[in-house]
This record gives C-alpha cells, structure tokens and sequence, in this order.
C-alpha cells in the first residue's frame, strides 16, 4: 500500500500523502489564490524539484509570485519579520511553504502575522492576532519535522539562545510528498528521521500521553526501524522514503497529541538556540540516550513498548534504564551517528547560561510533560556526558 496516495483531515489542516500527490492536487487548493509569497530555504526547494513544480502550477493558473529564499537551520525571529514585509509589499494573500521544519516553521509565523503590526518576538512570547491569518499550504522536504499537520512552531528569538516552541496554527493543506526527499543527504536523511524517532519517544512517555498516541508511536518507531538503514544505503529507494515520510506524519501528530514533547527537546533546544549550526536532529540524537535512561526509569511500561522495536530483550522494568539507554545510543552508532556537543564548538564555560535557559524553560513548557523530576543536577549530569 505504499504506493497509493491518500488524503484526510487533521486539526485544521488536509494532508495529501503519497508519491506524486503533490502534482495531482496542489492546483486544486491554489484556486483563488492571486499573488503567493513562498518561502524556502537556500537551494533545498530547486535542489528536490519541487520549486519548479509549484511554479509551473502558479503559473498555468496566472498567479503572481515572490520567492523568499533566506531560510536557515535553527531560524531567528528577525527572519520571520523579514519575510512578513516582503509579503506586505507585495500584498499576498497565500504563502507556500516549501521545505522541512524550519521553512514550515517561519511559513506558519509569517502567514499569521501579514497586515497586523505584529512582530514574530510577539507569537514567540504569547502574543498573538486575533485572526487566522492568510491561506498556508506545505510542501514538506523531508521526514523529520511533523510540523506539516500539527500546530507547532520554533523560533530563535534575535540577539538571545532563546529558541521556544509556541502554538501556531495549522497549515490549509499540507503535502507530504516522498518524491521529493530522495535528494536528501545521507546525513539530513540520519538527523531527520531520528527526529521523528524522538517526537515518537517523547510523546508516548510524556505525562500527558494517552492510548491512541502510544499506538501510533509505537508504529513510527517500528518503522524508522525497519526503512531507515534502506533509506542510507539506498537513497533512491521511493518505499523506504515514503514510509519514513509517513512515520514523520504520525510522529507530528503524536506531539500534537499529547501537547509537545519533553526533556530531550527542551534542553535540545538551549544548544542549538546557542549555535545554530548545530543541527536539530543531531542536538537530539546527542542528548537522547541519556535522557532515555531516566524516562525508562520513570516510565518502564511506555518506554519499552518502543523500545522493544530496538531491541526485544528490554523489559518494561525501571533496573532495565541502562539496557535502553546503550540500545539507542547503539541504535544511532550502527547507522552513522557519534557526534557531541564538542563537534559544534560547545564548550564548559557555555553551559551556565544554556542550563540557566533550559531550567527556565522547562519551568514555563516542559514540566507538564516531563514524567520525572527534573533537577539542575540532572541536566548538568547529562549534559558534561554529552559534551
């Protein structure tokens, strides 16, 4: 079934899924659309050819057009502003997000705040307009980000390592396209679907899990399992992209779900707000073992029932934490990943003012999530053995 294209509704957003589905039926949601701003990252829309894609359809239906091409790993507010006054000049009254999660993350920010006076730094921080904003459609590049069919978004917040979730909305309609992550490489191809991987792991051992995303947790781990080393061995290999695009799709509406994610991505997101060159996927993959060994032993039951996909010996027993930290932590080493904090220019004399942050924000995000206690001496723990 790999192969046949579907589509449903999330939340407020249509998903179109399957190889080719977005040349079947993006110009059926472009109708009425008279200028489009999209917005892209810096070669990853023309380099899987879905650019080209979406503009031979802009342009059968005559619709103008502007590219805004700035997009970058780790976005700062300042970006989000920028585009918005490119749209403004312009006077769009739809935005096309084609790219992974930090394109799709701008393109949500960006399409709620045209022609309202507000800044991104106001969305970041609570404050938000009162309308919906204007129409979002999402191309998405790769299968990772789950940002495509929930309501999240991460920004930077300029001149600060403030990166923060918030609540944003969900897009109009969104793609998940598999055709267009062949081009990915094998590193975004690792760092993306162990994304998904940590969106599934925290969500089904968060506080404030529930059945149905257990359920589907289970199937996303299960399956980056299966088609991830297909996917690095193989780059052209359509089925093993089009069901690690699929796990993505179910790993972004578990976090929807279950309201967010918790530690990893809470301290994940300290580093990578310090130095945006570290990739998302990475920060997590370097911090998440350790942090699996305290979830395995707070929550043994949940996090076993994933696991077990890793590795069938681990029990869902609380002495069993070491076993599951060293069977992701091998889990990552045997398809390519052994990097640290170190490899992207962290050093100690960094980690008072990242810690001062991520306290700060697990106190404001992630303690309603978190399924331990979380003390300063546990982050400083986990973090001196990530660096």
């Amino acid at each position: 079934m790999w192969n046949v294209n579907f589509k449903f509704k999330y939340g407020d957003v249509e998903v179109y899924f399957g190889p080719k589905s977005l040349r079947d039926n993006l110009s059926g949601r472009l109708q009425g659309c008279r200028r489009v701003l999209i917005i892209t990252s810096k070669s990853a829309a023309r380099t899987s050819g879905a650019l080209s894609d979406v503009i031979e359809m802009l342009e059968k239906q005559k619709s103008e057009y502007v590219v805004y091409g700035k997009v970058t790993p780790n976005p700062y507010t300042s970006v989000v502003d920028e585009a918005v006054k490119v749209a403004e000049e312009v006077a769009v009254d739809a935005v096309i997000a084609i790219g992974g999660g930090s394109v799709i993350d701008v393109s949500k920010a960006v399409s709620m705040l045209i022609s309202t006076g507000f800044k991104a730094s106001d969305l970041v921080l609570g404050r938000r307009p009162c309308s919906r904003g204007v129409k979002l459609v999402v191309v998405n590049l790769t299968h990772g980000t789950g940002s495509e069919v929930n309501r999240f978004a991460v920004l930077t917040i300029d001149g600060t390592i403030e990166k923060r979730g918030f609540i944003a909305r969900y897009p109009d309609a969104s793609f998940d396209d598999p055709v267009y992550t062949i081009t990915l490489s094998k590193e975004q191809t690792l760092y993306t679907s162990l994304d998904a991987f940590y969106h599934a792991y925290e969500s089904a051992t968060s506080k404030r899990t529930n059945l149905l995303v257990q359920t589907l947790a289970e199937e996303v781990v299960g399956l980056v399992t299966k088609y991830l080393e297909k996917a690095l061995t193989s780059p052209g290999d359509l089925e093993a992209r089009t069901m690690l695009m699929y796990a993505s799709m179910l790993a972004g509406m578990c976090i929807d779900m279950a309201g967010g994610s918790h530690l990893v991505h809470a301290m994940e997101h300290g580093f990578s707000g310090l130095k945006p060159e570290l990739p998302h996927g990475a920060g997590l993959a370097i911090l998440g073992p350790l942090i699996v060994y305290h979830t395995h032993k707070a929550v043994p039951k949940a996090s076993a029932r994933l696991l077990q996909h890793l590795n069938p010996e681990i029990k869902p027993i609380s002495d069993d934490a070491e076993k599951a930290m060293e069977t992701v932590r091998k889990f990552q080493e045997a398809h390519g990943f052994n990097k640290r904090l170190g490899d992207y220019g962290i050093v100690e004399s960094d980690l008072e003012r990242v810690l001062n942050f991520i306290e700060q924000t697990i106190v404001e995000r992630f303690s309603a999530n978190i399924p331990f206690p979380v003390t300063r001496q546990l982050i400083e723990e986990v973090v001196k053995k990530a660096l």
